[in-house]
């Protein structure tokens, strides 16, 4: 290993074991303002009737010997409530988009110029719970798009923590951390009278290396500030229909990154 590198890698070390002998978090931490902070934010976001951002990810994975990697992909969102949307995503592995009507999904993998429907009458909240349970096709962020968000993320809560400020793409942020049984989450809030989620971690407690989930918004707007979009699906590409199970390498880990298999 090179000096440089080594150095790189002390310097990491000695600041994580200053952490580590800091005063207890907790000490200072008050749950009733982290609680106050986090309900603000869900009220906020179910009081927007049309709202859109970008967004990027950063999934990691662990192989089974050990290396973590770290896969990335970036997107766009736009919502109309209660029961429309259009998300696009790109990454190394897929270019894929959502559009939701209200009552049909469209899945388009868009280099495989393939599209799978859904039929799914109903709001956002049953369609999140229908990707997520009878199609293991979670949306990125999804807890953030439902309509009492604060309810959804707090359940199992058993640990709270207020940790001041942070700042994320410029924007100053109330920084806030939860734990589970299984997973600790993160949120970094946006101060003011617009407090939209600026990034959203989720780090897997019962995995080798606890590996992290994380997605980070940037370009908030809602109201008259989100562009006109048609929730419809069009084919201009004249892609091919298939049936949903036959998607491949439209999830963020793709489909050669076999769970519990060689990577």
């Amino acid at each position: 290993m090179k000096a440089a590198q080594t150095q790189r890698f002390a310097a990491t070390a000695t600041m994580a074991m200053l952490v580590g002998l800091g005063a207890p978090l907790g000490a200072s931490a008050d749950e009733a303002d982290a609680k106050a902070l986090l309900k603000a934010m869900s009220d906020y976001l179910a009081a927007q009737e049309t709202l859109s951002f970008g967004f990027d990810t950063n999934l990691e994975v662990v192989t089974q010997d050990g290396q973590k990697l770290l896969l990335a992909s970036s997107g766009t969102m736009d919502v109309q409530r209660p029961d429309k949307f259009r998300a696009a995503r790109t990454g190394g592995f897929a270019d894929v988009a959502m559009i939701f009507d209200g009552k049909t999904l469209t899945l388009l993998g868009k280099r495989a110029n393939v599209y799978a429907q859904i039929e799914a009458p109903g709001t956002l909240d049953h369609l999140v719970d229908e990707l997520r349970d009878k199609y293991h096709k979670p949306v990125p962020g999804a807890d953030l798009l439902l309509s009492n968000v604060y309810d959804e993320l707090m359940r199992d809560v058993i640990d709270v923590k207020d940790l001041g400020s942070g700042v994320i793409g410029g924007t100053e942020c109330d920084h806030l951390a939860f734990r589970t049984k299984d997973v600790d989450w993160q949120i970094w809030i946006a101060q003011g009278d617009r407090p939209y989620p600026c990034r959203y971690v989720i780090t897997s407690k019962g995995v080798d290396q606890a590996p992290q989930y994380s997605i980070q918004i940037r370009d908030w707007k809602t109201g008259a500030e989100v562009a006109s979009e048609a929730f419809t699906f069009s084919n201009p590409t004249n892609a091919k229909p298939i049936d949903p199970k036959e998607l491949s390498d439209f999830d963020e880990l793709p489909s050669h990154f076999a769970i519990g298999g060689a990577k």
